[in-house]
């Protein structure tokens, strides 16, 4: 709803204000800073210089006043650096909240906080809980939570601000209705190569999440196009402001391929924080398996099936199932209780090694330790014991002890065992475990079993460090994975966001991923996602037959496009060619998705020389949207104005392949054009 000429007028006022203010502020700030660099440069080289005079306790002293100085460089550094993200654009929006006490707050929400000379709040950080509000109520009565408790009150205005280069260029009054004006504007524009921050847009059932204190664990099921990856990057910056001592270098985000990577990497710097730590769970699998030359990506592992290279379809589904857990456990727990030193031995011809000795320490003395660290320990304590507490003896030892094991650390050899011991539910000759055993790149659903194991034997690789882990298209992790990551991070919590219906592993599914809660400690909330901003409603209900769905709630406008139906094609190379340029004429963004990399392959060979279309595969991470083709399994997670889907007449989706055809169509913004 607009505003009157006298309102508006008053808000370009303020405007006014706030553009000199900031002015001044960045001019005063910018010079805190340079002078800032040349005083710390001084301050190390007069420590530098002196550092010889000084004892052990100065010296500590002088190291801590360096490292509060350069601290207090830092961020005020990083304050500078969002004031000049702001300067165009100061704020998005406004409330006006009258407490309980009879007190009126005029609140201008902004990507930051700024103060006037007498450190009055002008700015308030959208972070911040009275910001809260305009998240969350309409007008009326509300609250928030402060560090003192719950402050009551009315909510008596909502506004937001279109503002560009500082100029007031429309102000609309709103309620918390989701058709409101800036939030259809924004969904109207074009996509763009990059995710964006959505501060001035953020829901209700999206706030609840990025701004959750209570719980360690939150798992979000959201729907396609429910912004769920928007919602966990701003749920980073909003806990980077709320807790104390945590960085980005605390965080750490799972990231389905580097193609997401790369495309979410604008949206915290945006915000005005850092980029967290990133990874992929194939990142941690060839960090951990060495035995291999290399690990199967995940998505080879999806094309496998896809292309039905797979010669034993059930031999995986056991593979990944929750079942063979279970089983791997038996096997190992049996396989430990096995493990002995088969008799007493001398080293150096003096020191007698007792076998009864050793394997009580074995068992009994280290037994909380994985296997092969319990022989570590064991090393360690003999030398230290006949050597006068020196350990220069340790490596000594710990070869005599293995050259009097009944076990050795050959996980090759464990991992085969298994599938040869009667804890193995499938029935395998030793030339069709050799075929997956000896390969030189470890098949992907070997590879997290084979971690596990090693794991288990040998202890996982604990990260202290990281406090927070983000996992993103969590549907497509089967439950030994969480596994895996809860013991890396033991002490970390867990932001879980996927959608069963995304999910592309063909050999595991959820019911729900409220399954997950039991995997973590501390306690899990589960929250559901139900609205979709991305698509338009004639491409919402085209995918909600596809899975036969009912409760999505699309919230883009029609644009009375429907879906389009490309069959029995004469020339398949000309009518694709006058496809791509009429969309590629009204959108910046067309993606052209194949059933697998096999299509992607052929179609692009037959268009390259007639179209400037970019292919796009897992080794690439850097590319322009305006025109690329792409196999449907590295499109999760990625958004486009117009998506035109093929696959061969010969190469249809299966019954069984609905979600892959579910996650290629939900892809498309406004407008969708289907081939065979």
């Amino acid at each position: 709803m607009g505003i009157s000429k006298i309102e508006f007028d008053k808000e370009k006022m303020i405007l006014s204000k706030v553009k000199d203010l900031l002015g001044s502020t960045l001019e005063e700030l910018g010079q805190d800073v340079y002078q800032d660099e040349e005083d710390f440069t001084e301050f190390k080289k007069m420590m530098w210089e002196n550092s010889s005079s000084f004892d052990s306790g100065e010296r500590e002293q002088v190291m801590a006043a360096t490292d509060q100085e350069a601290e207090r460089i830092l961020q005020r550094r990083a304050y500078f650096k969002r004031l000049n993200q702001i300067k165009n654009k100061p704020y998005f929006a406004s409330i006006v909240f009258k407490d309980n006490y009879g007190k009126v707050w005029n609140i201008y929400i902004s990507l930051t906080y700024l103060k006037d000379k007498d450190f009055n709040n002008i700015l308030y950080d959208w972070r911040s809980p009275i910001c809260s509000l305009f998240y969350d109520y309409e007008v009326g009565p509300c609250f928030y939570v402060a560090p003192e408790g719950e402050i009551h009150g009315e909510l008596k205005r909502k506004r937001q601000y279109k503002i560009e280069n500082c100029e007031l260029i429309g102000v609309f009054d709103n309620s918390l209705n989701i058709d409101d004006e800036v939030l259809q504007e924004v969904l109207a524009n074009e996509s763009s190569d990059k995710m964006k921050n959505v501060v001035n847009t953020i829901q209700q059932e999206q706030n609840q999440v990025i701004r959750n204190l209570e719980d360690h664990n939150l798992i979000v099921q959201g729907i396609a196009g429910s912004g769920k990856t928007t919602v966990a990057l701003h749920r980073i910056a909003f806990l980077l402001y709320r807790l104390k001592n945590l960085s980005s270098n605390n965080i750490l985000i799972f990231s389905p391929n580097p193609i997401f990577t790369e495309y979410i990497s604008d949206v915290l710097p945006s915000l005005g924080e850092n980029n967290t730590l990133q990874t992929t769970f194939n990142d941690y699998l060839s960090f951990s398996i060495t035995e291999y030359k290399d690990v199967e990506a995940f998505t080879d592992f999806v094309a496998r099936y896809y292309t039905y290279q797979v010669a034993n379809v059930e031999l995986i589904q056991y593979k990944q199932s929750d079942a063979i857990i279970r089983d791997v456990d038996a096997y190992l727990k049996d396989y430990v209780r096995n493990a002995c030193f088969l008799d007493s031995f001398v080293e150096g011809e003096i020191h007698k090694v007792d076998q009864d000795e050793i394997n009580h320490l074995l068992h009994y003395k280290y037994d909380r330790l994985p296997l092969f660290e319990r022989v570590e320990e064991i090393s360690k304590r003999l030398s230290a014991q006949f050597y006068e507490g020196s350990g220069k003896k340790t490596s000594t030892f710990r070869k005599l002890l293995k050259e009097h094991a009944n076990f050795k650390r050959d996980f090759k050899q464990i991992y085969k065992r298994f599938y040869l011991s009667p804890y193995c539910k499938v029935s395998l000759t030793e030339r069709e475990i050799d075929s997956f055993i000896k390969r030189k790149v470890i098949y992907y659903e070997d590879a997290l079993l084979f971690s596990y194991m090693k794991g288990v034997l040998d202890g996982f690789p604990y990260e202290s460090q990281i406090k927070q882990v983000v996992i993103d298209e969590a549907q497509d992790y089967n439950k030994l994975q969480y596994i895996i990551i809860s013991r890396i991070f033991a002490k970390a919590d867990f932001t879980i966001l996927g959608d069963v219906n995304q999910n592309i592993n063909p050999y595991y599914h959820y019911q729900s991923l409220e399954e997950l809660s039991p995997l973590f400690k501390n306690d899990s909330k589960y929250i559901e996602l139900l609205k979709t901003y991305r698509s338009s409603p004639e491409i919402i209900d085209y995918t909600n037959k596809i899975l036969n769905l009912h409760h999505v709630n699309a919230i883009r406008k029609d644009n009375h496009k429907p879906v389009v139906f490309r069959k029995k094609l004469v020339n398949l190379k000309e009518q694709l060619l006058e496809d791509i340029h009429t969309l590629t004429q009204e959108y910046s963004s067309v993606a052209i998705i194949t059933k697998d990399d096999q299509e992607a392959v052929k179609l692009y060979q037959l268009i390259k020389e007639d179209t400037p279309v970019s292919y796009i595969n897992l080794n690439v991470k850097n590319f322009k949207r305006d025109l690329v083709l792409l196999p449907a399994y590295l499109a999760k997670g990625l958004e486009f104005d117009s998506v035109i889907l093929y696959n061969d007449r010969n190469n249809s989706y299966r019954v069984n392949e609905r979600n892959l055809l579910y996650v290629a169509c939900t892809r498309a913004q406004h407008e969708l054009y289907i081939y065979n």
